[in-house]
């Protein structure tokens, strides 16, 4: 198998040390080029001491311009804020070349209403939004092995939509409202200070944001549709938790009055009257193939303890309301599955790589 040679465009946030750290383990990737406007012509490893020493020939360490990145890469990962990464697009569709953009910016197809009314911003390069594909495995694997141009979901949306794909897709919930409540840790704000994550304003602290105004909404609410096919509301609301990483997701959707009726009908035949139980099995064939999403045993509650540094997202259901609603809960790093490592998965999808090639982590256990 062909080994790539892999650029990062805003390599020095969270989500782009990120990045740099799970390629400089992958065994197809023959060289890193590193770009960053805020430290250029300094190396990476004075920015992160973390990575001193792990270069192993993959990288000088020296941080380039973003046209130098570009024109020595196979593929490019655009870590930047939102608006940028068109240009980048544009450039490795004329050149041959591939991109996956961490922003906002290829997340809804062709939909530019959407992107304009959320994000304020128009489309500059059309034609890159006809060719690309959003980027989420368990959505549209196919679709993505054969892309030149992929948009990484945001890291709330992915545990919200893994959290309610199976049930989305068979038609067992009502779309009129699902409830989505949800909590990060502050590296979700990015690595920019702002008064918000000061260790002062955040530290013992817990706080929702952005209500009914958070730019992840649309694309919660984008994908539901997709999945169940028809109109879907969502109420998303987002926290602030005191801690550096993870998402927790729990998601409230009622079942249809048909789901509710079949599903006591086979919690009662199969499962001692465990309705819970009944959904469980829907979910863990849904995901039986999946290698990053574990549907967690009954009793065992998902923690963002035991999903951080690694590409898994962990699902536990419930059924409350006297067997009329479904309480989900989600959790994942949003460092990783939330965001670098959901794009690596990706670009293993697109060059024919093993899927679990280099983001195979197993959380540690404290």
């Amino acid at each position: 198998m062909e080994k790539i040679k892999v650029g990062i465009i805003g390599s020095t946030g969270y989500a782009g040390v990120e990045l740099f750290r799970i390629l400089l383990r992958h065994p197809g990737v023959e060289k890193i080029f590193c770009s960053s406007v805020s430290f250029e012509g300094q190396q990476i490893d004075g920015v992160y001491q973390n990575l001193i020493g792990q270069m192993d020939g993959k990288c000088d360490g020296k941080l380039l311009t973003a046209d130098e990145v570009k024109e020595k890469s196979d593929i490019i990962f655009t870590a930047l804020p939102h608006g940028i990464a068109e240009e980048y697009a544009d450039y490795c569709l004329s050149h041959g070349k591939k991109l996956i953009d961490l922003s906002a910016d290829f997340r809804y197809g062709m939909d530019e209403e959407t992107f304009k009314t959320w994000y304020k911003k128009e489309y500059r390069f059309p034609k890159t939004h006809e060719v690309s594909v959003y980027g989420s495995p368990e959505m549209n694997r196919e679709q993505i092995k054969k892309a030149s141009i992929i948009g990484n979901p945001g890291c709330y949306v992915t545990s919200a939509t893994l959290g309610l794909l199976p049930m989305l897709k068979k038609g067992l919930v009502n779309t009129d409202c699902i409830i989505v409540d949800s909590k990060s840790g502050v590296t979700g704000s990015g690595r920019n200070p702002s008064m918000a994550n000061q260790f002062c304003e955040c530290g013992e602290s817990f706080s929702a944001y952005k209500i009914g105004a958070h730019r992840h909404q649309s694309e919660i609410e984008r994908n539901m549709t997709t999945l169940a096919g028809k109109k879907t509301n969502v109420i998303f609301t987002p926290h602030l938790l005191p801690q550096n990483r993870g998402i927790l997701s729990t998601i409230y959707a009622p079942l249809t009055d048909e789901a509710s009726t079949s599903l006591k009908q086979k919690a009662d035949k199969e499962f001692e009257g465990d309705m819970a139980s009944a959904i469980r099995a829907i979910y863990t064939e849904a995901y039986k193939n999946e290698p990053f999403v574990r549907v967690l045993p009954a009793g065992v509650a998902p923690t963002t303890r035991t999903i951080r540094y690694s590409n898994y997202c962990d699902l536990q259901v419930y059924v409350v309301n006297g067997g009329k609603m479904l309480e989900v809960v989600s959790v994942l790093d949003n460092m990783v599955k939330g965001a670098s490592g959901q794009a690596v998965q990706n670009m293993n999808l697109m060059f024919g790589y093993p899927e679990t090639c280099a983001i195979d982590f197993i959380p540690p256990a404290f």
